[in-house]
């Protein structure tokens, strides 16, 4: 545990001034509460919260920050109240605790839920004060370091997932490198263990073969400075880490050798000038490789991330990636909004979370999601994207995840623009809504005030706000549907017993059901979940209610979900008729997450194919058998069969090792065959069912980290 003079002394080494009695006293009360507990690992409980105060200090931040991380336990696992803390450290400490806290006592019916709920708590606690978010990153990174005390494997797997899915994004999105990358690398840990290790191992192996052509290549890049005249230049080499590997892997499905950025070098100047006047230096001395080469100084991240990036063919002809800033933007780059604290300064702090686009962006989807499960489910859309920068015709600069389309810069830039868009010009072209923007692209949105939002839109756009806007429009479109659906209904039935529907009429029904007022009830009945003679019979208790064994006619709530007839089996496909015969072609297999296309096949009804199947070409001068059709999200919890195709090392156990891999990894083998043999090398097509498409390429990652595997791709 961390001696209280330790704790103290390193505020002391960043904020001379330090209010110490106060820290002090945060100290002895969370040791003096904490005293009779204990941490699954047997240490005292009080060690925990020490150690998220102790890794604030890592990033500078004020007294109340280092407080709050000593007390953010205390009011939900002790006797202490916030009163009790806002009387003895004051309100603002009150409040941070106060937003801290964990969220363990709401009631929640599903685990999903929870993490759902949860996070929608801390995105506002955050949006309020963003020290509420620093604290609990630190607090989730000891937890982390301590996960292997927990003895269930699910409830570790859980909270690595967890972390992985939101707490690691939202450190990257406050500019939080470092601390980003350790969560990433514990979660790795944790869900993955076999694949991490694979790559371990070979990056200690090109460590050791490769340390001197990194140490020649940072001494040519320092003599090329200083020839240049740029002083006051520091070259580093840096290691890729083992997640950050294995994500490229995955996403731009190539193998380990194919890396070409293990090893990037990052170049720290002096000042802006100097950053451009190296970049000059570097390309004049070095090929650069097309394609790679971003401007983050003239265009940050909304994190506030700056840096110039290019990749080149260095000494010995290998590909090298080069990023280059100054120590301040470096600084920044790794400790995110933490390295803006204005305390340096001695001005007060700006701890406001609603100055950050993003957050507002949140808070938006926050107000338009149905649930909370709904809201996780557009900011994890949000979170996970790299970004491309696009431009109005005014040239502001407007960040989009990749893969966004018009429709998402239009509600982008504001709600009623993504509402009224009826088109758009890209660099002066008209392009289709669904076109795919690019970095630089200037975009122009057309507007019409009678358009409103397609539900067709939902099937391409990719952003959170864009899809939690379009997805409220079509609940209001079709509860108004439904409404006048039910209320026609009940007004026919109401008339064919001799009585003229009036609103106030159905107020005995509103308390059978449980609604709130009559359009409610109109909702249910034109979407079928109720049927029109119940309610009559809610609404004038007649006899019909006990010819169908109900004595009381109260009791028509609990027979409604008795007898509600079970759900039909859920089409996976939107955007065909229900009936139509469907099947999936052999050809390319397609699985959820796959972008899709119907061919009307004479006998067989409809085929699915994926865009880019090649047997398509077959079908160019029939546009009228093209039916557009997509994945339907709630349909996907059977499985379906993605084919591989791997080449792998001739070797004792090698096939064990590789059918370990697909069942840790959760995908099941329904084929497996060898269809090309050699003395070294036997190649596979194997069939594995999975979930998705994200699934299939998480299994092709992880064959990929095995070094019996030479290669491995989706047919």
């Amino acid at each position: 545990m961390i001696p209280q003079s330790e704790l103290v002394n390193a505020i002391r080494h960043y904020k001379p001034q330090v209010d110490e009695d106060l820290v002090n006293r945060a100290y002895d009360y969370a040791k003096a509460k904490h005293s009779h507990q204990k941490r699954a690992s047997g240490e005292p409980y009080v060690s925990h919260p020490i150690e998220v105060a102790y890794k604030l200090t890592r990033y500078k931040l004020d007294e109340s920050s280092i407080i709050t991380a000593l007390l953010h336990d205390t009011v939900e696992d002790t006797d202490a109240t916030l009163d009790e803390i806002e009387k003895l450290f004051g309100s603002e400490i009150r409040t941070l605790v106060d937003g801290v806290t964990k969220l363990n006592r709401l009631e929640i019916k599903s685990e999903s839920s929870k993490q759902a709920e949860n996070f929608r708590k801390l995105l506002l606690a955050m949006s309020e004060d963003l020290r509420v978010l620093l604290v609990k990153l630190a607090d989730r990174l000891h937890n982390m370091e301590t996960l292997h005390h927990i003895t269930k494997p699910e409830k570790r797997a859980r909270i690595a997932r967890e972390t992985l899915d939101i707490y690691a994004n939202l450190a990257e999105r406050i500019g939080m490198r470092r601390l980003k990358e350790e969560l990433q690398d514990l979660s790795f840990q944790e869900l993955y263990p076999e694949a991490r290790e694979s790559i371990v191992k070979r990056l200690e192996f090109l460590r050791k073969k490769g340390r001197t052509k990194v140490l020649k290549a940072q001494d040519n890049i320092t003599q090329l400075m200083k020839e240049a005249g740029i002083e006051q230049v520091e070259v580093i080499g840096r290691e890729k880490k083992p997640f950050s590997i294995w994500k490229k892997m995955e996403e731009k499905n190539i193998a380990f050798e194919e890396l070409s950025d293990i090893i990037a070098f990052r170049v720290l100047t002096h000042s802006v000038a100097d950053c451009y006047a190296a970049l000059g230096v570097i390309h004049a001395k070095y090929h650069t490789i097309p394609g790679r080469f971003k401007d983050y100084i003239s265009t940050p991240k909304n994190n506030g991330y700056q840096s110039i990036h290019t990749s080149v063919i260095g000494p010995n002809r290998q590909r090298m990636e080069v990023q280059i800033r100054t120590r301040d933007m470096h600084e920044i780059a790794e400790y995110g909004v933490a390295a803006h604290w204005s305390y340096k300064q001695g001005a007060p702090i700006n701890t406001d979370g609603k100055q950050f686009r993003w957050i507002r962006e949140l808070l938006e989807i926050l107000e338009h999601s149905e649930g909370a499960e709904e809201f996780l489910e557009h900011t994890k859309l949000e979170m996970y994207h790299d970004q491309v920068f696009c431009f109005t015709p005014k040239g502001d600069i407007i960040a989009l995840p990749r893969g966004s389309t018009p429709v998402d810069f239009a509600f982008t830039v504001h709600s009623q623009v993504g509402f009224n868009c009826v088109g758009s010009k890209v660099n002066g072209r008209i392009v289709p809504l669904k076109h795919q923007l690019k970095n630089g692209d200037q975009v122009e949105i057309i507007t019409a005030k009678t358009q409103t939002p397609s539900p067709t839109w939902e099937r391409f756009v990719v952003t959170g706000k864009a899809r939690s806007e379009i997805r409220k429009f079509i609940r209001t479109q079709q509860r108004n549907e439904y409404i006048t659906l039910g209320r026609a209904i009940l007004a026919k039935t109401f008339k064919q017993e001799g009585h003229d529907l009036k609103d106030k009429m159905l107020e005995p029904a509103l308390g059978v059901f449980q609604k709130k007022e009559a359009d409610d009830l109109y909702a249910e009945v034109g979407e079928g979940l109720l049927n029109r003679n119940q309610v009559y019979d809610a609404v004038f208790h007649t006899r019909k209610s006990e010819a169908a064994g109900l004595k009381n006619p109260f009791t028509l709530a609990k027979l409604n979900k008795k007898t509600a007839k079970p759900k039909e089996f859920a089409m996976p496909i939107k955007g065909l008729i229900p009936g139509m015969a469907l099947h999936f072609a052999g050809c390319c297999h397609p699985i959820p997450g796959d972008r899709i296309v119907g061919i009307v096949t004479t006998g067989k009804g409809i085929t699915v194919h994926t865009m880019d199947c090649a047997t398509l070409e077959n079908f160019s001068d029939s546009p009228e058998r093209w039916i557009d059709i997509a994945w339907d999200q709630q349909g996907q919890d059977e499985h379906h069969v993605g084919r591989i195709r791997a080449n792998v090392s001739h070797e004792t156990a090698a096939l064990a090792s590789i059918a370990n891999v697909i069942a840790k990894e959760m995908g099941n083998i329904s084929n497996l065959k060898i269809t090309n043999r050699s003395p070294d090398f036997f190649e596979l097509i194997i069939d594995i069912e999975v979930q998705n498409s994200r699934h299939l390429n998480l299994i092709i990652a992880a064959l990929r980290s095995k070094d019996v595997v030479q290669s491995v791709d989706r047919v």
